[in-house]
């Protein structure tokens, strides 16, 4: 990316705090996801917004002008921009595409009278990378990292009787203290850049997408409401046990609580009237990846919570879907709901044409076709959290996912810092809040490739992991590894291995007669050091859709389908003893900054950027069949 005017000391950092707050057992208090029931009216925001990006020479013009106070038709020449989207592949600038710093959004909306005596919030569900909100010219609230949700009461900011507008401010910069972490470089050579000029660099292999990605809503709650819902389950033969809390924010002494199980079919399977309570449901359907049980894979319950009062009847009802099962790790196995579990998995972005990283779900429909298409029953949020409508997806169709936080990239020495310590913990935070209560999450992944053979990584992750394990009992935690057994210092701190390997392509490339010597002894490294079952998390070679050439080549389809194959014929082996998953990068093609190393985006897709397959769709999707099938053996 190539900008020739000067950007200014991070002004971003002036206008971030957190959101974070606390119940009164010291764990966080979650967003429950808007949902809209007999008490709560929900409104999204998506559509057509105005948008104007601040390119001033110290990207801080917009502060000082105070755009936020007006509309911002009236600072400058405004475009029409689709939320939800990332703004970057939208028009035909350069310059928008490869901004960095503020980008504007408003919109005017009114509101229903219906809503006058009711708590209205203002909720986005992702802005990258930091995000100031202002409602009427009055700052709402403001959130630091992308890919997870935050919102504020506004209630007080609205005029019911006219018209009222939203203004997001929206900046991408990445530093050493963000997730993903960055760092801005001026070029300072008078005879090659012209004064001020500067570049953001990355430290992760995806195009650094910006803009609001999700849904914006106005919701309401009655003043008296239900806040959040913490839902663990366990097994007891053939019965479920059901372990809740509920919280509720406004009057909440005056309140009384009514809980209903309720399964697929509409009927109530347990009851309570406790605010914390503990309910069993006999001969219960147990949540399970589809290729594990088609009868029960997927199957969701309903927690079904009324608050009442003597004087009022019912204030307030909320709805949150979950599953019966449980997670445990042996050091051979990956158990669910104590059977072995193998990961048949992928990796994926949340990527597209023209949208980037926003969500769509049609987008969302096509790739979950695809997953069940090749067979997939786990895939990595690879580098962040996902919308949570793909979630939901995973959710209802039993497939297994790894959760892993936006930490990509941290390798260098700054990246270690006590203030990136502490912005991961909370980011880390952010993520269990939001996705405690999914059955499909079964892993909780705090970082990808880190430096992790450096010292200062050992107390850093040790730290992460322990924060984690204070916040949910029941999930294993892990990060996702690219060193050497034996200079990791932060592996022993995990409770599963996750490694990338890429042998033949990133070393000895071509060589694919090497695949199978190094890939076992390396992994067996692995596990006669730490004693933990291991995850091959990424591996994959690039490939231009329609390259062939026999013998295979690197970047043919041919050399992708050998490259994997061979891999599988060492997986078959080690499946016996210690392997529990193989996770093929990529799902998909996926933008990336412009390089030498990359021909418009990572090519190392089973599908193309359009979710067609190449002939590695096919190689996994005949494998992941045969294995769904009971045949453990590698394709010849």
């Amino acid at each position: 990316m190539e900008i020739s005017i000067r950007f200014t000391c991070f002004s971003l950092c002036l206008h971030v705090f957190s959101n974070v707050c606390f119940k009164s057992n010291g764990k966080p208090v979650g967003m429950l996801y808007p949902r809209d029931s007999e008490s709560r009216s929900l409104r999204h925001l998506d559509g057509m917004w105005n948008f104007i990006i601040d390119d001033s020479a110290t990207r801080n013009e917009s502060f000082v002008n105070q755009w936020y106070s007006n509309r911002l038709s009236k600072v400058g020449d405004v475009i029409p921009m689709p939320v939800p989207a990332s703004y970057n592949d939208i028009t035909t600038s350069k310059l928008v595409r490869d901004f960095v710093g503020w980008a504007w959004y408003d919109r005017s909306f009114y509101l229903d009278n219906a809503w006058s005596n009711e708590r209205i919030v203002l909720r986005i569900d992702s802005a990258h990378y930091n995000a100031i909100v202002w409602v009427n010219g009055q700052e709402a609230m403001s959130h630091e990292g992308g890919h997870l949700p935050f919102e504020a009461e506004v209630t007080q900011m609205l005029h019911l009787n006219g018209e009222n507008y939203v203004t997001v401010a929206i900046n991408n910069t990445l530093s050493p203290t963000t997730l993903p972490p960055g760092a801005i470089q001026y070029k300072t050579d008078p005879e090659k850049y012209p004064s001020g000029y500067f570049v953001q660099n990355l430290q992760m292999d995806f195009f650094n997408y910006a803009g609001i990605h999700r849904h914006v809503t106005l919701y309401t709650t009655p003043k008296t409401y239900i806040e959040d819902i913490d839902i663990i389950t366990d097994i007891q033969g053939n019965d479920g046990i059901v372990n809740f809390v509920i919280y509720s924010g406004g009057q909440a002494d005056l309140i009384n609580m009514k809980v209903e199980v309720v399964d697929k079919e509409n009927h109530v399977v347990a009851t309570s009237n406790k605010y914390k309570d503990t309910v069993k449901i006999g001969d219960a359907n147990f949540w399970w990846p589809y290729t594990m049980n088609y009868s029960s894979s997927g199957y969701l319950y309903t927690l079904k919570v009324t608050v009442t009062d003597v004087s009022r009847g019912t204030v307030d009802v909320y709805r949150q879907p979950f599953g019966i099962r449980i997670v445990r790790v042996t050091n051979t196995s990956l158990m669910i709901n104590e059977q072995p579990f193998y990961c048949q998995g992928v990796n994926k972005h949340e990527d597209s044409d023209i949208r980037g990283k926003g969500l769509d779900y049609a987008l969302i429909a096509r790739d979950f076709s695809m997953l069940k298409w090749l067979g997939v029953n786990c895939f990595r949020t690879s580098h962040y959290p996902y919308a949570e409508e793909i979630m939901d997806q995973a959710d209802q169709q039993g497939i297994v996912v790894i959760d892993e936080s936006p930490g990509v990239g941290i390798s260098n020495e700054d990246n270690f810092s006590n203030k990136s310590l502490k912005h991961h913990k909370a980011v880390m935070t952010e993520m269990y809040q939001r996705d405690k209560n999914r059955p499909s999450v079964i892993l909780w992944s705090v970082a990808n490739e880190p430096a992790s053979n450096k010292a200062a990584a050992g107390p850093y992750f040790k730290e992460v992991i322990e924060h984690v394990r204070s916040l949910d009992t029941t999930r294993p935690v892990t990060f996702v590894c690219n060193q050497d057994y034996n200079t990791d210092v932060a592996v022993q701190y995990v409770d599963i291995i996750l490694v990338n390997r890429y042998y033949a392509w990133y070393s000895d490339v071509g060589h694919t007669e090497l695949i199978q010597l190094q890939l076992e002894n390396d992994l067996r490294h692995w596990y006669q050091t730490f004693s933990m079952p291991v995850i091959v998390s990424e591996y994959g070679a690039d490939t231009i859709a329609g390259f062939h050439q026999e013998p295979s080549f690197v970047f043919t389809e041919e050399y992708q389908r050998e490259f994997l194959h061979e891999y599988h014929k060492a997986f078959d082996k080690l499946r016996a003893e210690f392997l529990v998953g193989e996770m093929p990068w990529n799902f998909a093609d996926f933008m990336t900054v412009q390089g030498i190393t990359r021909v418009v985006g990572n090519k190392k897709g089973l599908l193309t950027r359009q979710r067609q397959p190449k002939m590695s769709g096919h190689l996994i999707r005949d494998r992941y069949t045969r294995m769904i099938n009971g045949d453990t053996c590698s394709l010849k």
